[in-house]
């Protein structure tokens, strides 16, 4: 360089800087001192790889300077060395510290030093038992010694196996499981080389007891952290009845938890915790194989067997380790059959959350809310109870065993792999944070200096300490959430997995669940649940696993009986399609809305029935959206113009129109949509059926005769207003125009009308679509079509007031778009009238009002309830509205539209209504019309009127806002009185009047 020392200085410190040293000043003062890392061309911009360059610098400077030439060399030499060590001194300093203390060791993660195999089982045990010089000697391992020299031995072959494992996880050489089983296989080989050490002051001659460690917890499941207790159990047995073999055996188990954990010049490993023995540390430390058998017969509580789930042999003799396990899984696999098995685990894990310190409680990653427990327990509890009566699923491993409950169908494939990768993320996290100083912790630092070191240790780069809060925050909450809804399933073994055996005392217990879940027919609902899970196929398999998570959602809603009946109904129908049951196992939110959706509508359980494939549509919210008119139309043509008749076409189309009615009716009910929106697009779906079916109709018809006339369908009612309802038939009528005067044109004209009118009517798999022609001038005794020329000569001459208020809604739908568009015009000076109303016109409408109240409502049912025809229901808000447009729209042009909402909304603009009424208007009428569908989908009565049965207005309110019936009455009430009120006052009080005095 030439450049002066402080230009170089500069120079250098800039360098550190990008590298991530937070104080590179001193950090080049530092490096002065060192000159071949100073000089190194690649080091300063390597320590960049570090989680804590600082560190990393600063126990580098340290090895530096204890280690000999040699090792200098080797460092500055190798680039994989250099890199691994730079990132292990950057996230562990306590294995820094260690390759300080002991330079040679840094070899240990050298490119040829660094073996995948350092971390299987038997040649780590074998090092660490070649580290004391044991030897084997009357079926055991005896250390040479019991001394200091030997524990630091011990201490320092534990430490370079750490070091090992510590290099390929921090630089991603081996994935999570890989890192937790070597960690694990070292604390076996830890184990057996300290019970060698203790035989060798017990009894290093003859023994007289045969005794076998056996491994529990985290290290029982080959999942250990760095730093944790290691859990176990000792388990003894004479040799040939020698006496006092107990007295040996403790004497053993004490030395050896002694060796892990006494310090010595090299420090302690950790500490071996034997509390999950029987009695816990009041208890015997050793017992024999009948003694602990009679434990567990007798005295254990439902915890402890809930810890055998993870006992495996870890260290001593190995026959005898094996048959112990071998005898306590029995023992482990009934547990589930205990009084209150469930509720006993779900509890423990509640009091485990309730006993962390408040100031903990959202740093800590193990026990806390959404930690590695919340996993854990999840897994287990469906281990114990389902692993019973299947085998596969006994895996003391966590991340084995919720892999095996998602491969046999018992956790939907996405929440487990959503789990997994949850679990991952946070034992990850630990590992990262145990690293630091080797110490045992579960908490998320505090300091943002260490919470930055963490989040680069994790990956995180940008913002280390952020992205890794908001990533642990996200990864918690999703955690909890499948926790929540693995762990607290409602119904378990007792219905859905029974064994002939066992059928009755379980169908017992069973009945008494479903009593209390809120099914009213318990028997009837055994006999579906029994139907549906019973055999050892595939489907009966997938349904065991759906119904407890299926019963439960259905118990949420007022008719779970009536779910449970249709979700058999649909599963008998579609149980052997393949897509199905695969679809509500690996997507729960599919499954949470069927079971909804079969519980409170047999309107949508009837069209799954006869679609079944339409289950599909409940995948996601965005697939319940309906589909827009232009979409709708399209994708009918398309079939349309590939069949070969009118008939077959019709057909289609109405396929087409059950699977969207079912999308509207499974968006209207899981609150995807609301009521406007459902009745947009059901007058969109109702707009595209006649349309698409009237071409189909019209080319099949021209298909062998000469073409006589142009026709055009108009929409009136609700179908021009585009306010349909579930059970609205198509209110329409129909124009048409010769062709050069041809003389078939007429007859022509009704042949297609009827020919389309019965193609929609006749029965199929959707609802029929009936086209009501009563709205035609004369009404049913009126000609069924007409020309333009007649309908205007009609309307001058005999129309009636009744007849222009029905125009406000005449909207042309289908057919020939240029004669729909000329009746449109010449309708519209009769339902636009210049000067509004006559008085006689107002008497008139006063009076049909009047009568339709009187004569049109049922006998014997509330008016106040009638959502159609009584006080303040939708007949009051459209007659208010349609009012308004007779007196105003001529002039008001904004008035001008078939819709009662856009009429208010317009009417308010122009100042002929307040703001107050109208919101009250609008309030009331999609009240109405809301209940009016909810009444269609439930099959609460087929009339208009909210219904008086408990049962059946319990379903209307919980359907129309999760209200009691009560309070669905009251509100409908409160809101239709300030209804009726505005209505009164514009049709027949002082507003009204004020126009016409």
């Amino acid at each position: 360089m030439n450049l002066d020392n402080s230009g170089r200085q500069r120079s250098i410190a800039t360098r550190l800087a990008k590298a991530g040293l937070q104080a590179p000043d001193v950090a080049v003062s530092q490096l002065e001192k060192c000159v071949p890392l100073l000089e190194h061309e690649e080091f300063i911009d390597e320590l960049s790889l570090a989680a804590d360059p600082d560190v990393a610098l600063d126990s580098t400077l340290a090895w530096f300077a204890n280690a000999d030439a040699r090792l200098q060399s080797r460092l500055l030499d190798e680039a994989g060395l250099r890199a691994r060590w730079i990132e292990i001194a950057g996230t562990s300093l306590a294995l820094a510290q260690f390759c300080i203390k002991h330079p040679a060791e840094i070899l240990t993660i050298s490119d040829n030093g660094l073996w995948q195999e350092r971390a299987t089982r038997q040649d780590m045990v074998q090092r660490l038992l070649d580290s004391v010089n044991a030897k084997w000697s009357d079926g055991r391992w005896v250390a040479e010694a019991d001394n200091d020299h030997t524990l630091d031995a011990l201490r320092i072959a534990y430490r370079r196996e750490l070091l090992a494992i510590a290099a390929r996880d921090v630089c991603a050489l081996e994935p999570l499981e890989r890192v937790s089983l070597g960690l694990s296989n070292l604390a076996d080989a830890v184990i057996e080389t300290a019970l060698a050490i203790a035989w060798s002051s017990v009894n290093p001659e003859t023994p007289r007891c045969k005794i076998a460690v056996i491994a529990m917890g985290k290290c029982g499941g080959r999942e250990l952290n760095y730093i944790s207790d290691v859990d176990v159990i000792f388990v003894a047995e004479p040799f040939e009845d020698a006496t006092g073999f107990n007295e040996e055996a403790t004497r053993l188990a004490s030395r050896l938890m002694q060796v892990c954990e006494v310090p010595t010049g090299e420090g302690s490993i950790w500490q071996v915790d034997a509390a999950l023995r029987p009695e816990g540390k009041a208890g015997a430390l050793v017992r024999s194989l009948d003694g602990h058998k009679s434990y567990y017969e007798r005295w254990a509580q439902t915890w402890e067997f809930q810890a055998l789930l993870k006992a495996r042999e870890m260290a001593g003799d190995a026959e005898l380790g094996r048959t112990y396990v071998d005898a306590m899984l029995p023992y482990v696999w009934e547990a589930a059959q205990r009084p209150n098995f469930v509720a006993d685990v779900q509890a423990m894990r509640q009091r485990v959350v309730e006993n962390i310190p408040a100031k903990e409680l959202e740093r800590e990653i193990k026990l806390g809310i959404g930690g590695l427990r919340d996993v854990e327990f999840a897994v287990q509890l469906l281990q114990l109870v389902h692993g019973r009566s299947d085998v596969m699923l006994r895996s003391s491993n966590t991340l084995e065993a919720l892999e095996a409950l998602a491969n046999w169908g018992y956790v939907g494939r996405e929440d487990a792999a959503s789990l997994a990768t949850v679990y991952r993320f946070e034992r990850t996290l630990e590992h990262r944070i145990q690293m630091h100083l080797m110490r045992r912790t579960h908490l998320l630092p505090e300091e943002d200096a260490d919470l930055r070191r963490l989040g680069k240790s994790m990956g995180f780069r940008n913002d280390p300490a952020d992205e890794l809060m908001s990533q642990w925050r996200k990864k918690k909450h999703h955690a909890r959430r499948l926790h929540e809804k693995l762990f607290y399933r409602p119904l378990l073994q007792a219905v859905v997995r029974l064994d002939a055996s066992d059928a009755r005392l379980s169908l017992d217990a069973a009945h008494d669940r479903l009593k209390a879940l809120g099914f009213l027919d318990p028997e009837s609902a055994l006999r579906h649940l029994a139907a549906l899970s019973t055999g050892v196929s595939r489907r009966a398999a997938i349904q065991r696993t759906l119904l407890p998570v299926m019963l439960d959602w259905m118990s949420q809603t007022p008719k779970p009986d009536a779910g449970l009946l249709a979700f058999r109904r649909v599963s008998d129908a579609l149980g052997a399609t393949p897509w199905y049951l695969r679809l509500l196992r690996d997507d729960s939110a599919v499954a949470e809305r069927m079971a909804q959706l079969l519980c409170i509508s047999p309107y949508v359980t009837d069209m799954l029935m006869r679609a079944p494939e339409a289950v599909n549509l409940l995948a996601s919210e965005e697939s319940l959206h309906p589909k827009s008119a232009e979409s709708l139309s399209s994708e009918m043509a398309s079939v349309a113009g590939r069949s070969e008749s009118a008939a077959d076409a019709v057909n289609a189309i109405r396929s087409i129109r059950q699977r969207e009615l079912i999308r509207i009716a499974c968006a209207d009910l899981l609150d995807v949509i609301d009521v406007q929106q459902v009745g947009a697009a059901l007058s969109d779906l109702a707009d595209a059926t006649l349309q698409i079916s009237l071409e189909a109709v019209l080319e099949n018809f021209w298909t062998d005769r000469e073409k006589s006339l142009e026709i055009a369908l108009i929409g009136l009612g609700r179908l021009g207003g585009r306010e349909l309802n579930y059970r609205s038939d198509a209110d329409v009528c129909f124009v048409y125009a010769p062709i050069n005067e041809h003389p078939k044109a007429g007859s022509d004209a009704v042949m297609i009308i009827s020919q389309l009118q019965q193609l929609l009517a006749q029965p199929g798999n959707d609802p029929s679509f009936e086209l009501d022609m009563d709205l035609r001038p004369e009404g049913r005794q009126g000609a069924v079509v007409r020309t333009l020329d007649s309908y205007a000569a009609y309307y001058q001459r005999w129309s009636l007031t009744w007849e222009s208020q029905a125009l406000l809604r005449a909207r042309a739908i289908a057919g020939d778009p240029t004669l729909g568009d000329q009746f449109i015009s010449m309708i519209d000076a009769l339902r636009y009238p210049e000067g509004g109303l006559s008085a006689e016109q107002l008497r008139d409408i006063r009076r049909i009002k009047a009568r339709v109240e009187s004569e049109r409502l049922p006998r014997g049912v509330d008016p106040a309830l009638h959502v159609k025809l009584g006080p303040g229901g939708i007949s009051d808000v459209e007659w208010t509205v349609q009012l308004l447009q007779l007196q105003h729209a001529q002039e008001i042009t904004s008035l001008q539209t078939t819709e009662t909402l856009s009429g208010l909304k317009a009417a308010e603009q122009a100042g002929l209504i307040s703001d107050e009424d109208r919101e009250i208007l609008t309030a009331a009428w999609l009240e109405a019309s809301d209940i009016r569908n909810v009444m269609t989908l439930s099959h609460s009565g087929t009339g208009d009127s909210i219904p008086t049965q408990p049962e059946v207005a319990r379903l209307v309110g919980y359907i129309h806002g999760r209200v009691s019936a009560a309070v669905l009455v009251e509100n409908y009430r409160r809101l239709t009185r300030r209804a009726r009120a505005v209505m009164e006052r514009h049709v027949y009080g002082t507003v009204i009047e004020e126009q016409y005095p």
